[in-house]
């Protein structure tokens, strides 16, 4: 059990629902304390409806309190990296050592954080020349590790990502 882990789940609109809701409820199971974070909204909706309450804006919440954070893809990714409180909340996470989880379109946060340059990452292939533009070595591969950075590709890599999360929360 994780039950001494806290992980922050970033959204905006569009997200990519399942890579919200697979690690949501993933983690609770391993015991896992989750806050989600927006930049304003209570309630945000995936790019297939669904939809998700946030426990507060990203500036309500300090990278001190958590293990980790997961960016999921979607199109929220481009709506979060036009908040500087959002991008700064990453760096700040990349800063102190923590985990940094991307998937899909989320590794677009990592280059605007500017926090890739040298790693070893992987991320939805239309977004590729964007992050090995900023410095990023791309790997095809589900999943990535590279230090405390955790990314995959897409959706059917969830399993593979929450693996390694864990494992790295471990």
């Amino acid at each position: 059990m994780l039950s001494n882990k806290r992980v922050i789940i970033l959204v905006e609109r569009d997200f990519q629902d399942m890579e919200v809701f697979y690690p949501y409820y993933r983690l609770i199971e391993e015991g896992v304390t989750i806050k989600v974070a927006g930049n304003g909204d209570k309630i945000y909706h995936g790019k297939f409806g669904l939809p998700i309450n946030t426990d507060g804006k990203i500036e309500d919440f300090t990278p001190d309190e958590f293990d980790a954070v997961i960016i999921p893809g979607g199109w929220a990714p481009d709506y979060m990296r036009r908040y500087p409180a959002m991008v700064e909340f990453v760096r700040k996470m990349s800063n102190k050592g923590r985990i940094i989880a991307t998937i899909c379109h989320g590794a677009w946060m990592l280059a605007s954080a500017n926090v890739v340059k040298g790693k070893k990452l992987t991320c939805f292939f239309a977004i590729k020349e964007d992050l090995v533009n900023a410095g990023a070595v791309y790997v095809d591969k589900s999943v990535v590790v590279d230090g405390a950075l955790i990314t995959s590709r897409k959706p059917d890599d969830l399993p593979d990502f929450l693996r390694e999360i864990i494992k790295c929360l471990k």
